[in-house]
């Protein structure tokens, strides 16, 4: 070898080991944060979910963490690259080598690196995507819906992180060829990083902080938009989130150094020794994978949760099918409805037709001021004729319900679900009632509220108040609800099918409207400024909406907020996982993704320290330590790594997603139960999974230090 590449080719051959991780890590980092960005981004997924809807907030904020955890990972394996290069780095320096030699042979190596991983990250993201989304369309659910297509632009991102891996890569490459104490480079490698003055309150003040930073974090946008009637920035509310990182970081500070049971200072004195010099990184792995694993609960937990809340909703409901027109429709009556089900041989064993009319309601509506950079504010106007709500005279409610109310003259009910947990979802209670044709109106009181959830939000009148304040209106302002049972639902499928399909080819333009369309509301804009925004498909599509089309009746759009989108019991159970097949397996791929980055994260850091800590179990061995002892001083330490974060990220995201179910309606339901008892068998399952991992990673440790 006469030319210094030369040597410093030999010497990457010799330590190849240490480039391939280096550019695996980078590789996997990019690869996993492009499916993501792929993902998250293509139009497919746009579309299902609302602009500013809560699904694509928690979308947005797993990818946060992912990315977070992504890039404190490759940092770390950056860094533990510099330091096991450090020594030949120091020795060159030594022999006489100048910096701007191993500088220029470090760009070599760190440009063939990051153009390597980074590229074939980018490049083979979108695939990994593809195929993911391929096999859930294969093996769990497939729809019209489910056709993935990709935005170009979603690259922007995924080349932005590639970014961040290419700079931070030399500029810690540089940081340690600029050094200039030539012996503190030849021993960083074999230098620690001890944690110190970890005091014993740090377990509970820990936990305490991540109580106050999880419900402070959730609650504060709540008390920013009820009391101080401000939209806050993203960025504000998460500020009242710190609290739990911060805790999270002691907490485990704690576990690694204390450990939380009490035990004789000297047993295991030497893993528990080998743990602590080396737990700044070994805390900050835990923190990521902390973090990546509570991410992931949240995604996984959203599929077993809206399945199981909404199987028992099914089941709970009183009548088998329900649908509703309005007067100017031409949609099936019973005869017709008969008629179809002798066809398809189900017997219809009862039947409750009555009439109900949309009125408009007092109330307060909210004025938005934009403040810019500092959000919107808002404030609250009391209004004579605020909105427009479905009413009922209480004959009709008897009728239809079976129930027996007497409302006195003057008295209005509001109308809750049967658990009483969504009252948010009515309109309020309302004291002043107007006819929108004929301009009449009638003071009311509020009376104490009924309960049917497939009636959320309407409602009742007395009869003589009714008749008198519903005088006058169109077809236009009339509605006809009918509900109807069947002797064997479980055999009624096609009939449900058919009848669907019979009232939406019935239906007319005039009802092809979302859920929030109101027509009381529409009459006041238009007064007021000439147009109706839900009217615009401008409007629509500027909010991430596509709008109603009945030609995409089987769409989950259609399903989900067509307003007289019809409930049928058998037809919406049947079709759940098709009709939620978009945000099923999105959340699903979410998960997957960060329960991999949890996988690859703990292997290699478990590698890493047997690697690091090699030499001082061939001491042990020749001091005569049995395989035993050897054997559980290497499991503490594996079995830390793992477990540690796998419980506290488990323990955190059940408890705040069982605080969000709570807080959502001041309760739990029955469905959110059985929701949250999925959940819990989810987290077995997974737990099993990752526990295989980690008999995996620890065979693997055994085989490194010869155990």
């Amino acid at each position: 070898m006469r030319q210094f590449s030369e040597v410093c080719g030999a010497i990457r051959r010799k330590n190849r080991g240490q480039y391939a991780l280096l550019a695996g890590c980078s590789f996997f980092s990019v690869l996993l944060i492009t499916a993501y960005v792929c993902i998250m981004r293509a139009p497919t997924i746009l579309s299902a979910l609302p602009e500013g809807g809560d699904s694509r907030k928690q979308v947005m904020m797993v990818f946060v963490l992912a990315v977070i955890g992504c890039a404190v990972f490759t940092t770390y394996a950056a860094g533990l690259f510099f330091r096991q290069k450090s020594r030949e780095t120091g020795i060159f320096l030594a022999l006489g080598a100048t910096r701007r030699q191993l500088r220029n042979e470090m760009a070599k190596e760190l440009t063939a690196i990051a153009l390597v991983s980074c590229a074939a990250g980018a490049a083979l993201g979108a695939p990994l995507a593809w195929g993911v989304w391929q096999l859930f369309r294969i093996f769990l659910v497939d729809s019209q819906e489910m056709a993935l297509t990709f935005d170009p632009q979603s690259y922007a991102l995924s080349l932005a992180f590639a970014a961040y891996v290419a700079v931070m890569l030399f500029v810690m490459g540089g940081m340690s060829i600029r050094r200039t104490n030539i012996i503190d480079i030849v021993q960083e490698q074999h230098m620690s990083e001890p944690i110190r003055g970890v005091k014993s309150w740090y377990g509970a003040a820990g936990i305490a902080l991540v109580i106050v930073g999880g419900v402070g974090g959730y609650l504060m946008p709540s008390f920013f938009v009820r009391v101080l009637h401000w939209y806050a920035p993203g960025a504000v509310t998460f500020i009242f989130y710190l609290p739990a990182l911060a805790g999270m970081y002691m907490l485990l500070l704690h576990t690694v150094v204390n450990g939380w049971r009490r035990r004789h200072k000297y047993r295991d004195i030497i893993a528990a020794s080998m743990m602590k010099f080396q737990g700044r990184q070994t805390v900050r792995n835990m923190l990521v994978m902390t973090l990546l694993i509570a991410g992931a609960y949240f995604a996984a937990f959203y599929a077993p949760m809206l399945s199981a809340n909404s199987a028992f909703s099914f089941d709970g409901r009183p009548v088998d099918f329900e649908y509703h027109w309005r007067d100017d429709q031409d949609w099936p009556r019973r005869s017709e409805v008969e008629a179809l089900a002798d066809e398809y041989g189900v017997g219809i064993t009862a039947w409750a037709e009555a009439g109900a009319a949309i009125l408009g309601s007092d109330g307060t509506v909210s004025i938005e001021h934009d403040n810019g950079a500092l959000g919107a504010a808002y404030t609250v106007e009391y209004r004579e004729v605020a909105s427009g709500a479905t009413f009922f005279s209480e004959s009709a409610w008897n009728t239809l319900t079976g129930q027996d109310v007497d409302l006195a003259p003057g008295e209005c009910a509001n109308v809750l679900d049967d658990d009483g947990g969504s009252s948010y979802i009515s309109g309020g209670d309302v004291t002043l009632v107007t006819n929108m044709v004929t301009g009449e109106s009638l003071t009311v009181v509020p009376a104490q509220p009924l309960r049917y959830t497939m009636l959320l939000g309407s409602y009742v009148l007395d009869d003589a108040d009714y008749a008198a304040i519903t005088e006058g209106l169109g077809s236009c302002w009339r509605e006809t609800w009918v509900f109807f049972n069947v002797a064997d639902v479980d055999a009624s499928y096609p009939f449900a099918d058919a009848l669907f399909n019979e009232i939406v080819d019935r239906s007319g333009p005039e009802i092809e409207v979302f859920d929030a369309w109101d027509p009381v509301e529409r009459e006041l804009e238009i007064a007021e400024k000439g147009s109706y925004d839900y009217d615009s498909r401008e409007y629509l599509e500027a909010n991430g909406m596509t709008g109603i089309d009945y030609d995409e009746r089987d769409s989950s759009e259609f399903r989900n907020y067509w307003l007289y989108m019809p409930q049928f019991r058998i037809l919406d159970s049947n079709d759940f996982v098709t009709t939620m097949a978009v945000f099923l397996v999105l959340f699903i791929f979410i998960a997957l993704i960060c329960f991999a980055a949890v996988v690859v994260i703990a292997f290699t850091r478990c590698a890493t320290i047997a690697i690091t800590n090699a030499r001082v179990y061939d001491d042990l061995r020749r001091l005569g330590a049995p395989r035993d002892y050897l054997f559980r001083s290497a499991r503490g330490q594996v079995s830390r790594v793992f477990l540690v974060p796998a419980v506290v990220g488990t323990a955190v995201m059940a408890v705040f997603y069982t605080m969000i179910m709570f807080f959502n309606d001041g309760l739990l339901t029955s469905g959110e139960l059985a929701g949250l008892g999925a959940c819990a068998a989810v987290v077995a399952a997974l737990s099993a999974v990752l526990y295989l991992v980690y008999r995996f990673t620890r065979r693997s440790v055994c085989r490194i230090l010869k155990i």
